[in-house]
């Protein structure tokens, strides 16, 4: 999966595992995307095998379902979990580099303007 979908994939399938119960409209407003979007990315996952659907029967709203995940979903939310978590320790690395080159070019910068202060 691209960065973007394992992001994407990685958020939702924390959410069903943390909160099966959810409607499709609380799952989107948890994750900040649109009820399509949440709708697509649901379907393409059950579709996959990661995800199934489970009905309320108990339930008086005969339309209430349950999200949960499949075994292959669990191994999947493994496999995203470690790929979102290698791009966000780059994506960390790569800001400290930053912020470090920063600091030295300002601290440069105060030197060279005749202030002691960094």
């Amino acid at each position: 999966m691209p960065k973007l979908q394992d992001e994407v994939a990685y958020k939702l399938l924390k959410i069903i595992e943390d909160e099966p119960h959810l409607s499709q409209r609380e799952i989107a407003k948890k994750m900040g995307v649109s009820l399509g979007k949440t709708n697509y990315c649901l379907k393409a996952l059950i579709d996959k095998g990661f995800i199934k659907l489970q009905n309320f029967y108990n339930n008086n709203k005969k339309s209430a379902y349950i999200y949960l995940l499949t075994p292959r979903g669990i191994e999947e939310k493994a496999a995203v979990t470690y790929r979102f978590l290698q791009r966000k320790l780059k994506e960390y690395e790569d800001i400290k580099q930053e912020i470090e080159k920063l600091e030295s070019e300002a601290a440069l910068a105060n030197v060279e303007a005749g202030r002691d202060e960094p």
